[in-house]
């Protein structure tokens, strides 16, 4: 299959358009060709190109930034002689004299199909400057790892933030091209965007089930995010931030796995298959034990759970795991119902907030972990009917 990316290098005909209009770039590590050239590198190389401006998102242009909420500064690029400007500094949006750098912003950005990926939010957040500015938007799509299922509840009004874009469920099941188009139809703006298509893309086909395993290399779009078994558990295991319990950072498979000093992760699996067996379908998951060795219980001994989404019998439509870790929560909760399962502190700027809620859009997830007449039916009945209309509503968007 090839990438947005490699067929614009490729093809002049594709950067016919561009000619004679200064273009930036909005990239990060995993913004490589085919032949693992940075994307920067590869436009630069074109000859054809002016290019004028680069932009970093969060973890910055070259990943120099390894934990969340770590600030990257702008600078002038030492080989192309331009300037990176930083969206995760000391603005998140850009301003306006960012936005007169450039006529035509490339955006070419590997996703990985999760509504808390910040990724997608600093597309709508370019794509509402671009609108303002008169400025044309092109999306060099990429695979959404995650594939095409969509999973958990919607975010609620007025729960926006850089975790939460919109009212998307937590696993959206669209390609970041696909994405600017519900955001340009949803918040109805008048922008020149244009998605550069893959071709060959396959999200139904196995064993890659949207990642086109054996044809290309993956790498870290961010540094926890060290393979494509990752991007399937994240919808579920990102909520392990908004809690005390490791997400599995500072071992060598963060978000894969999750676990604390002090609980027996046998007993909460067990909890888990007679709560809801169901959720569990799709995976396997493995007691195991591991030591952060920064971030959440550094250096303390961690009983935990791995979930193997990569394990021969995967079964990518029967996998959920959004219902699997908020499972995982309420067996925790009925064993150890004093358990304090909750961090409190302004996650992704957000004050006042429990960052919990901030990841899931809303507080219904909490509150149904945190009540005990509260079953795996209550939660479906909340989420299942949203699910579904999900699905109808994406359907113009989709161009695979």
């Amino acid at each position: 299959m090839i990438f947005g990316i490699d067929r614009l290098l490729a093809d002049p005909a594709l950067r016919a358009p561009l000619d004679g209009r200064r273009v930036a770039l909005l990239a990060h590590p995993a913004s490589l060709t085919a032949d693992l050239t940075h994307s920067l590198d590869g436009l630069a190389a074109c000859g054809d190109l002016r290019l004028s401006a680069a932009f970093g998102p969060q973890h910055g242009l070259r990943g120099d930034k390894q934990d969340n909420m770590i600030e990257s500064p702008d600078y002038d690029d030492p080989v192309h002689g331009i300037p990176v400007f930083s969206l995760y500094g000391e603005v998140r949006r850009p301003t306006d004299a960012m936005m007169q750098s450039f006529d035509v912003l490339l955006v070419d950005l590997q996703d990985l199909g999760c509504r808390i990926y910040t990724y997608t939010t600093t597309l709508r957040y370019v794509l509402e400057a671009a609108a303002r500015h008169g400025k044309a938007v092109w999306v060099l799509d990429r695979p959404n790892p995650a594939g095409r299922p969509a999973e958990g509840l919607r975010l609620r009004a007025g729960w926006e933030s850089f975790v939460g874009a919109g009212p998307l469920p937590i696993r959206h099941g669209l390609t970041l091209g696909e994405l600017g188009l519900w955001f340009v139809a949803t918040l109805g703006l008048d922008v020149d965007y244009t998605v550069v298509e893959m071709q060959g893309w396959q999200p139904e086909a196995g064993p890659g089930f949207g990642w086109p395993l054996g044809e290309r290399v993956w790498v870290n779009p961010s540094p926890n995010a060290p393979n494509p078994w990752m991007a399937r558990a994240f919808p579920g295991t990102v909520m392990l931030e908004g809690t005390t319990l490791s997400e599995g950072r500072g071992t060598t498979r963060p978000l894969e796995l999750f676990g604390a000093p002090d609980i027996d992760a046998r007993r909460i699996l067990a909890e888990m298959q007679t709560l809801a067996p169901a959720w569990l379908a799709g995976c396997r998951l493995r007691d195991c034990w591991f030591e952060p060795t920064f971030h959440k219980h550094q250096g303390a001994l961690c009983h935990g759970l791995q979930i193997h989404a990569e394990a021969p019998g995967y079964e990518h439509r029967a996998f959920r795991p959004w219902r699997l870790q908020a499972l995982a929560f309420k067996a925790l909760r009925r064993l150890y119902p004093e358990y304090g399962i909750w961090r409190d502190f302004p996650y992704e700027y957000e004050l006042g907030k429990r960052p919990i809620d901030v990841i899931c859009g809303g507080p219904l997830l909490r509150e149904w972990v945190d009540d005990p007449a509260a079953t795996p039916q209550d939660l479906d009945a909340l989420a299942v009917p949203e699910e579904q209309a999900w699905l109808s509503a994406r359907q113009a968007h989709l161009l695979y």
